[in-house]
């Protein structure tokens, strides 16, 4: 999966936010039919969604399209992913997921409708939402090579506030243990970490240094729920100058010392060795990975 910074949520069948989220600049976006649609409107807001991802396609725009489906257990899913597995869809935003065979279950439905539809290599983000999840989070996250992403979840209402029944900081001290798991689950399965959520709208001090946060333990994206979110978010996610040139004149000081028979060396003032290296090139990978995103 691309290293998504930015992952915007819009209501399915509110069509013309799509375009507001387009000038926001996310990386990627979640066209929901879970929670923002009421019940009443979800079959309509299937044929809206189809649609949506069309008409971004048709403009030209490589934005990530997702679209979160209703959950397994409403019996809803088979119907969703008929109508919005159109050609233009990046993968599915695949909720309340809590084991491996669930992830089995999408697989079945993907399978079929990716061949009846013509659409292939969707992936998935999953949204860690339970405590059996937060558990087994390793387990779903290795389920399918389907799995591109998993969030570690800070909200301050969402589902997983309730499931495990913290009391909300902007510092995430109460969320940091099961999305410390979460993270690591990630790491050894090679998919992108994600993390949110940051609610105050208005406050966006507060989301940029939540943000930074996030990024300092590992994360490297977000989720947002509004498009005023998503600069900031995208700001904190990208690599900084300074940095890049830090990591590639560390790696082209190596090389040299390398080629001249020596495996460690002082590099602005720092030891380094193989080990510095190897992170400078990994972090440089994903940095490039990055600006195609902006791009």
């Amino acid at each position: 999966m691309r290293p998504y910074r930015s992952v915007l949520f819009l209501p399915g069948h509110r069509t013309t936010w799509v375009d507001k989220a387009l000038r926001a600049n996310a990386d990627a976006i979640v066209l929901d039919l879970e929670d923002s649609v009421p019940s009443g409107e979800k079959v309509a807001a299937r044929e809206a969604v189809a649609g949506s991802i069309r008409r971004v396609r048709e403009s030209g725009s490589e934005v990530g399209l997702f679209v979160r489906v209703n959950p397994l257990d409403t019996r809803l899913t088979g119907g969703d992913l008929e109508e919005v597995v159109v050609p233009g869809l990046t993968g599915v935003f695949a909720p309340k997921i809590e084991r491996s065979t669930d992830v089995l279950r999408y697989d079945a439905l993907l399978d079929h409708f990716e061949e009846r539809n013509g659409v292939s290599g969707l992936e998935y983000i999953v949204p860690v939402e339970t405590v059996r999840a937060i558990h087994g989070c390793l387990e779903i996250a290795t389920a399918s090579p389907r799995v591109g992403a998993m969030i570690g979840p800070t909200a301050e209402h969402a589902d997983i506030a309730k499931a495990v029944g913290y009391e909300w900081t902007p510092e995430g001290t109460e969320t940091l243990y099961h999305r410390s798991r979460i993270l690591l689950a990630c790491r050894e399965a090679g998919i992108h970490a994600l993390t949110g959520l940051w609610e105050d709208l208005a406050n966006l001090d507060g989301l940029r240094e939540f943000a930074a946060r996030g990024r300092q333990l590992g994360f490297r994206g977000m989720i947002a729920i509004h498009p005023s979110h998503v600069a900031a978010i995208n700001e904190v996610f990208s690599p900084a100058t300074e940095d890049i040139e830090f990591h590639r004149g560390l790696v082209e000081a190596y090389e040299k010392a390398r080629a001249e028979g020596t495996g460690a060396l002082r590099y602005r003032g720092l030891h380094i060795d193989k080990a510095h290296y190897d992170k400078a090139v990994e972090w440089l990978t994903r940095a490039e990975a990055i600006a195609g995103n902006g791009e």
